[in-house]
């Protein structure tokens, strides 16, 4: 059975950093794409960052885009995100999804079928 577990959840200041890891387990997966959603408090789902099976294409949300980035490193079965110059906004829970099927191209809307239980980021002023 495909799980992912992730970590790094913090409370951070505004401006700070934060690093989310997520390990899988149960999955191919060296040709799964991955990708990071959040949640915040009444609000629906947001796509955050997604990478392709091999770690050479990556889409971000307009919202993160040139602040997050999203790395992988196969061996570990473990996927990263990177987050820098923290907002309020980036208060959310935060879920890493994988998508099974093999050496697809970035799939944000349909792809992603395995989940995470989620990571909780507050961002306090």
């Amino acid at each position: 059975q495909a799980q992912l577990a992730e970590s790094g959840g913090a409370v951070v200041q505004v401006g700070g950093s934060l690093r989310l890891s997520c390990v899988a387990s149960g999955l191919n997966f060296n040709s799964a794409g991955m990708a990071w959603f959040r949640q915040a408090p009444g609000k629906e789902r947001e796509f955050v960052a997604a990478l392709t099976w091999n770690g050479v294409t990556a889409e971000y949300g307009d919202s993160v885009a040139g602040r997050f980035t999203i790395t992988r490193f196969n061996p570990k079965n473990a996927v990263y995100l990177q987050m820098n110059n923290l907002t309020l906004e980036v208060t959310a829970v935060y879920y890493c999804a994988a998508d099974p099927d093999s050496f697809q191209p970035i799939r944000r809307r349909t792809g992603f079928k395995v989940w995470g239980q989620g990571t909780q980021v507050a961002v306090s002023s």
